[in-house]
């Protein structure tokens, strides 16, 4: 009985050991996924500029990178990617289609997750500069004129004789569950 029970206490501790290892594994596999998705987007946007078109990150990619966000203050320099689907949002900001390209006349909409890549957006403030590099490699410089918190995206502006930049997320940054009906929102205009 007594040797049962060590077998026991041995096969418990063995299964809670590899399940441990398991879980340590998955988390390792997703970061180390991340991190080579990055890379592949990077060489993506440099092939772009190179070539003047659209080169996709790896050959199955539904999305592609169609400028360069920076925030020089802030140290945040990403790549955003074409299209705003959840499956792109994982990769990067993606550009909303139907919207002008950064850089071009209109409102230009780039939404980002709040725990990841638009986490920034929290420490952005009015004045801030916003540098947006277009795939024929020109930068535009942006102002942010407001930041603050709406129920519909519906309610953002445009105004098509102006280059503007929208940078919106999911509300409130701490949130722990994801969505939501609140969008922070981040309104810049083409410094003139």
């Amino acid at each position: 009985m007594k040797h049962k029970r060590i077998r026991i206490r041995h096969l418990l501790l063995v299964m809670l050991v590899s399940g441990g290892v398991w879980q340590i594994g998955e988390g390792a596999y997703i970061y180390a996924k991340a991190l080579l998705a990055q890379r592949l987007i990077h060489d993506a946007w440099q092939a772009s500029i190179k070539q003047s078109q659209q080169v996709k990150p790896w050959s199955w990619a539904d999305t592609w990178p169609v400028a360069r966000l920076l925030v020089p203050r802030l140290g945040v320099d990403q790549i955003v990617l074409a299209g705003d689907s959840g499956r792109t949002l994982a990769f990067g900001p993606g550009h909303r289609f139907g919207s002008p390209l950064p850089g071009d006349s209109g409102n230009s909409l780039i939404a980002g997750h709040r725990d990841t890549h638009f986490r920034f957006l929290k420490e952005i403030r009015s004045g801030e500069v916003i540098l947006v590099q277009t795939q024929n490699g020109d930068m535009t410089t942006y102002v942010v004129n407001s930041t603050g918190v709406i129920h519909e995206l519906s309610s953002v502006g445009n105004d098509a004789d102006q280059r503007q930049l929208t940078l919106v997320t999911c509300y409130p940054f701490g949130a722990v569950v994801p969505g939501g009906p609140l969008r922070y929102v981040v309104s810049a205009t083409e410094k003139g």
